[in-house]
Parts: C-alpha cells; structure tokens; sequence
C-alpha cells in the first residue's frame, strides 16, 4: 500500500525517525550485514548504526554514509531537480517568438534615409 501525503504529514518527526530506523535496520538485515559491518562500510561507529536503527537522530553526513554503505542512495532521487517540462501549446509559443531574420544594421538604415533633416 502506498502512503498518500497526508500520511507523511500527520507523522511526527519521532515516528517518521523511527521508520527510517527500520528501513535501515530491514535493508542490513536483507543483505545479511551486521551492524559493525556497516558501520565500517560507512565509516561510523557502530553506536551511529544503533542509534539510526533505534529511531535516534544522527547527522545527515551519517545518513549518506550508512545509506551509501546499504547501496540505498537512490532514496534521494526524490531530491534531484529536474528541467521543466513544457507542454506543447507553451513549445508552440516559444517557436512563434524565436528569431526569424536578421535585424538590418544601423548603417544599412542611415544609407536609405537620404532625408535633408
């Protein structure tokens, strides 16, 4: 099952700590890791992978490392800023707008004006 967004909403920050905990937790175990391993891997104590796992707060360098340990990067995809999609009637209207021909130079101009002013 999905969760909508209202879900994420109305977690608090504690719970929303705690399911990141077992997500790790759920991720080392799957692929059959302890947490000194990991910690290793990732360059922490292994008191940094109990706390994370137990619903702590630890640095979000910590984080990165654990999860680049786990090969679990990809969560933070939902973070990349992507190029704007346009839709094709606001395509269209950049074509019409885009340069057709060259603008006549200055002194084209003032070669044809033969005026006395």
């Amino acid at each position: 099952m999905e969760k909508g967004i209202n879900y994420w909403h109305a977690m608090s920050d504690p719970a929303l700590l705690e399911m990141l905990g077992t997500f790790i937790q759920e991720t080392r175990l799957q692929q059959n890791k302890t947490q000194q391993q990991v910690a290793t891997a990732a360059g922490v104590n292994r008191s940094t992978v109990v706390q994370i796992e137990n619903g702590s707060s630890i640095t979000l360098l910590s984080l990165v490392q654990i999860l680049r340990a786990l090969g679990q990067l990809q969560i933070f995809q939902n973070f990349e800023i992507k190029p704007l999609q346009l839709s094709p009637l606001q395509l269209a209207k950049l074509e019409e707008s885009k340069r057709q021909r060259a603008s006549r130079k200055k002194e084209d101009i003032t070669e044809k004006s033969n005026s006395d002013w």
